[in-house]
């Protein structure tokens, strides 16, 4: 049997949904326990797992709907927000393993039925960086860390093999909150000492060519006042050196951010996105309320 299923899910209804069904499972046990005790540590339970994820999801609820759209031309330094169309960046190519069609991101899962229960064989997830254009500029994401929403998953099942794919493409809209920084060019962190030295070290390595540059009277050594000069004549060449990067255009990035803040890629507009999360803020919203009520019912057997 082969069967081929694009399906709207996103991993993180998946993570939801998952936590949805450890506390079934935690209320489960309570009514096998047929105690009290046993009830009132199931709906604390319920109660406290609810209200983290009350939390984590209304924390990017607000964040996404608080934050402001950059353009990338124009966008500071920091935590910003972009919405663009994917792009590779020139040079770079990524196929997904399952289908072996070019993608921007991919996570896989490979599964194997045995006695009626899908077991993991084997996953992965992509870690290269992808582009944004939002038609003023382009930078770059590294998915590192992040949060990836997405509603392209691709199911294939063949015997007692299960393989499904979420993957990211090139020319859809795609969603980008996280931290902006620009590598290289006028923000390079670069350090004379380090640079200095080392280039020095270039040159005692290869004592023929240190000679002949500056050992002015040609007694075979260099002297302290030719070191001095040969000294000189490196400072100036990593000054240049570090003028030539600082003039050239940086590397702009958004990456995971410090301090644990919401680092989320998806491929859904802000509308969408912000109705998922508060969807999902007010479905745990209820499970923790729902789980206050099961507390107070309990106590009146107390």
């Amino acid at each position: 049997m082969f069967r081929i299923h694009w399906g709207g899910e996103w991993q993180h209804d998946f993570a939801n949904l998952t936590l949805g069904g450890g506390n079934l499972l935690i209320l489960l046990l309570g009514l096998k326990l047929q105690s009290l005790a046993g009830w009132q540590i199931s709906f604390a339970l319920v109660g406290l797992t609810s209200l983290w994820a009350w939390h984590a999801n209304l924390k990017r609820y607000r964040t996404v709907a608080d934050t402001p759209t950059s353009r990338i031309a124009s966008a500071p330094q920091g935590y910003i927000e972009i919405v663009g169309r994917g792009q590779q960046p020139p040079g770079a190519s990524l196929v997904s393993p399952i289908t072996g069609l070019p993608c921007l991101w991919y996570r896989y899962l490979i599964e194997q039925k045995n006695d009626n229960r899908w077991e993991h064989v084997q996953s992965e997830v992509s870690h290269d960086t992808f582009g944004v254009n939002d038609g003023s500029g382009q930078l770059l994401v590294d998915p590192d860390g992040a949060q990836i929403i997405t509603s392209r998953k691709q199911v294939s099942i063949l015997g007692n093999i299960r393989k499904t794919e979420w993957t990211l493409i090139e020319g859809e809209t795609i969603y980008v909150i996280g931290e902006h920084v620009t590598l290289g060019g006028s923000n390079a962190v670069l350090s004379k000492s380090t640079d200095l030295s080392t280039l020095l070290a270039e040159w005692k390595a290869d004592k023929t060519r240190l000679l002949a540059r500056f050992d002015t009277n040609r007694d075979g050594e260099i002297s302290l006042d030719e070191w001095e000069r040969a000294r000189h004549e490196a400072s100036i060449e990593v000054d240049r050196t570090h003028l030539d990067i600082r003039l050239q255009d940086g590397i702009h990035l958004i990456r995971q951010p410090r301090h644990g803040r919401p680092f989320i890629v998806a491929n859904r507009k802000i509308d969408a996105l912000t109705r998922h999360f508060r969807l999902w803020s007010w479905v745990h919203l209820t499970l923790v309320l729902g789980a206050l009520l099961g507390l107070t019912f309990m106590q009146r057997f107390v």
